[in-house]
């Protein structure tokens, strides 16, 4: 009986140890599910193997109103740095335009040919005008861009490493424009479309595709809602 109390007792003790183990133990970065490979070239999957950092997130991005995520996702990464004092690859933040938002990953000829502001109603930031740019494609134009304006630009988010996904459903609509314009080339709608897709966007199957992809990769979710 006195031998079984004992074992009892050190499994206890074995037990309440590994507890206190667990609970004191740094969890690390969020672990990344194991990625698959695709079987086909169709989509642009390679993006997933540059997200490296050890702090790591998405943003959801599904409206056009006031540029969308990209100035969260931007000041989130330079918060991240100032905060910790990471160095910049240490930081992988990923944005998904998606919906509504979609116009955002269209180039600024693509808004003068469909005339983008005046139709969805996209006021500029800085004037409170009608948009004639996309504003936040890049903001090179700008003949000045406040500090907190600098790095909310997709062609500035993406050179510092940052990942823009876009919804290929809702990319549909930039192609319907397309075929509407020009009715008589309809069928060649969505190779037009591509033309006027900013650099280093990616298209994915669908937006919550790419939203859930990049959270397998090991992102932490922001959602802006929809």
């Amino acid at each position: 009986m006195a031998g079984d109390r004992r074992s009892f007792l050190a499994r206890l003790a074995a037990g309440a140890a590994a507890a206190t183990g667990a609970l004191g133990a740094d969890p690390g970065p969020l672990a990344a599910e194991p990625l698959v490979r695709p079987v086909s070239d169709k989509w642009d999957m390679s993006w997933a193997d540059r997200v490296t950092g050890k702090f790591r997130a998405v943003f959801d991005s599904p409206k056009i109103e006031d540029g969308g995520e990209i100035w969260r996702a931007a000041t989130w990464r330079n918060q991240i740095i100032e905060v910790y004092g990471v160095k910049e690859a240490d930081v992988s933040p990923v944005l998904v335009i998606r919906h509504a938002g979609i116009p955002l990953v269209m180039n600024d000829a693509f808004w003068a040919r469909h005339n983008i502001g005046k139709k969805r109603k996209v006021k500029d930031p800085l004037t409170g005008k009608t948009a004639e740019h996309n504003p936040i494609g890049n903001n090179d134009w700008r003949k000045e861009t406040p500090a907190w304006m600098a790095d909310a630009s997709i062609a500035k988010f993406t050179q510092r490493g940052g990942i823009v996904l876009a919804c290929n459903f809702a990319f549909g609509l930039m192609v319907h424009l397309e075929s509407e314009i020009d009715k008589e080339h309809a069928k060649e709608a969505r190779e037009r479309a591509l033309t006027y897709l900013l650099p280093n966007v990616i298209l994915q199957p669908s937006g919550f595709f790419g939203l859930l992809e990049a959270q397998r990769a090991g992102c932490q979710l922001f959602t802006a809602g929809e």
